[in-house]
């Protein structure tokens, strides 16, 4: 039987790894290497680790980031800059009294398997605490260290950018602000958003930014219709329930409607409707099309070439005094301290049985949290993975299917690389099934219609699967009732006289919104099954 549980990282997957072992009873050991929580979110210069950079905000709100039993402050701003949800993270650690479960300044050397593996599941840790070295057994091991380890520099595919160039050039992990820029023409390559977002915030001071990438881009905007978070007004059951009832084809002709009602992405260069068929790929990023229409930054093809101080494209064109590249090309897997045969398999997440367990070990007793990509919050993705992991180990929630049975399983559902980021709601939901927490509709709809509006037409935020089975918490009801008073509460700071009249009415509007995109919706098909 699993009681002692081996935590490895003290970021945001860690710490709810930790208080879901609580939960379940266990005896979690968190070791983290640094002098803190909070993970990439701690923001340092010259650290040693990887961390964010000073400007940033987080892409999805508060509301649809928060772990499910413990709502942000209502005075906190929806979308947080890194040291909100740092001191985020410090009041959930206090409040759940985590941090005596953690051992800070401790590096995990190696996690191997222990000689009676087969039998008793258990695994030897090896860390080192200020250069001691020490051996420890646990009954389970939970990999909470996050994909942002290893930067990605493939500088072979850049030819002449170490031996012809003569600017500077670094990765994106370096990147910490825009000061050191001033006046500089800077090539940034990559256009995921972390590429965009460096790319806005050095536009700011640099002389001329370019942005270059390879793929397509679709850009959404963190305020939609309303002045609403997009998270919050996009990921709804309704809508996940409307994409399930049209024809694929419909919907993607909507998505496009949607996206180019804001601004017309083939115009600026982003991406083409005729080319959405084969791949997806969206940022979130408001103030790129500003940029790029006040020539702060202008979007370049890929790079073919560098020479002594310039870029040539694919297409042709040539920039010249390049005096900086940001290369912003990602991460690789990097979990040295595991077994090679579990950590090879690992290098593609789908490679584990629900982004989860490895389906060849012989005891399911190692699983891996926050390695995913998702359309929503990554955060709340990775506690329901801990909800379900735990209540495995703890013997309460069931047992998984025979290793064979997982295998062919991932095997069935690998996709694409250019799929990577699998939907917020169907992977959650999943998880929760497995775990015991989906919330039932028809269950809520015959004993409490009001809730069950809320949770089928309003954002599918965390809150929901805190609302039945094991791990119920008691203020999920009031947190998904109230969860548009604390978007609200932050921009109340300004009351104007008849704001209790409009006030009213945006609820109206709220409360109207899923019939008008069922009716647009029906519209937008009529009109296509017409032409």
């Amino acid at each position: 039987m699993v009681r002692q549980v081996a935590v490895i990282g003290a970021g945001a997957s860690g710490l709810v790894a930790t208080k879901c072992c609580l939960d379940e009873g266990l005896e979690p050991t968190c070791f983290e290497r640094s002098e803190d929580i909070g993970g990439l979110w701690r923001f340092a210069v010259n650290c040693g680790r990887v961390s964010v950079y000073r400007s940033v905000i987080s892409n999805t709100s508060k509301e649809m980031s928060c772990f499910s039993d413990f709502p942000c402050p209502e005075d906190f701003p929806s979308f947080l800059p890194h040291s909100l949800f740092l001191e985020y993270f410090r009041m959930y650690a206090r409040h759940f009294q985590l941090l005596r479960h953690i051992r800070f300044k401790t590096t995990v050397i190696s996690v191997r398997k222990r000689p009676d593996f087969a039998t008793s599941g258990q695994w030897e840790v090896i860390t080192e605490t200020e250069g001691i070295q020490e051996s420890h057994v646990f009954d389970a091991v939970m990999v909470c260290a996050g994909k942002f380890q290893q930067p990605h520099l493939p500088l072979a595919s850049f030819p002449g950018i170490e031996t012809r160039f003569r600017g500077q050039y670094f990765h994106s992990l370096e990147y910490k602000d825009a000061a050191a820029f001033q006046g500089k023409r800077v090539l940034v390559v990559g256009m995921g958003n972390t590429g965009c977002d460096i790319a806005v915030d050095m536009s700011h001071v640099a002389a001329k930014v370019f942005l270059s990438g390879r793929s397509s881009k679709w850009v959404f905007s963190r305020v939609a219709n309303h002045g609403f978070p997009w998270d919050m007004h996009n990921t709804t059951r309704f809508n996940h329930f409307l994409e399930w009832l049209l024809p694929s084809a419909i919907m993607k002709r909507i998505k496009i409607w949607k996206v180019n009602s804001w601004f017309n992405h083939e115009i600026y260069g982003l991406a083409s409707a005729k080319r959405y068929f084969s791949n997806f790929n969206f940022i979130i990023n408001e103030e790129l099309p500003f940029c790029m229409l006040s020539g702060t930054i202008v979007l370049k093809s890929n790079v073919k070439e560098f020479t002594e101080t310039s870029a040539v494209f694919e297409d042709g064109t040539t920039e010249e005094n390049i005096d900086v590249v940001v290369f912003a090309t990602g991460y690789n897997f990097s979990f040295s301290f595991l077994e090679e045969s579990i950590c090879n398999p690992l290098k593609n997440n789908r490679t584990l049985y629900k982004c989860v367990f490895p389906p060849q070990l012989e005891r399911p007793t190692l699983a891996v949290i926050g390695l995913i990509g998702l359309t929503g919050s990554v955060m709340v993705g990775a506690e329901i993975q801990a909800r379900w992991v735990t209540g495995v180990f703890a013997g309460g929630r069931g047992t998984l299917p025979s290793s064979s049975k997982m295998m062919a399983e991932v095997l069935k559902k690998q996709l694409p690389k250019q799929n990577s980021k699998l939907n917020f709601i169907s992977y959650t939901s999943e998880i929760a099934s497995c775990a015991g927490v989906k919330p039932s509709m028809l269950r809520l709809l015959l004993t409490d219609p009001r809730l069950a509006l809320a949770v089928f037409f309003g954002p599918c935020t965390s809150y929901q699967y805190r609302l039945m089975g094991r791990g119920q918490w008691s203020g999920a009801r009031a947190a998904i009732l109230t969860q548009w008073q604390r978007v609200l509460k932050p921009l109340r700071t300004r009351v104007l006289e008849d704001s209790a009249t409009s006030y009213s009415w945006h609820w109206l509007g709220l409360l109207a919104l899923p019939t008008v995109l069922a009716s647009s919706a029906l519209r937008f098909w009529e009109q296509q099954v017409w032409k």
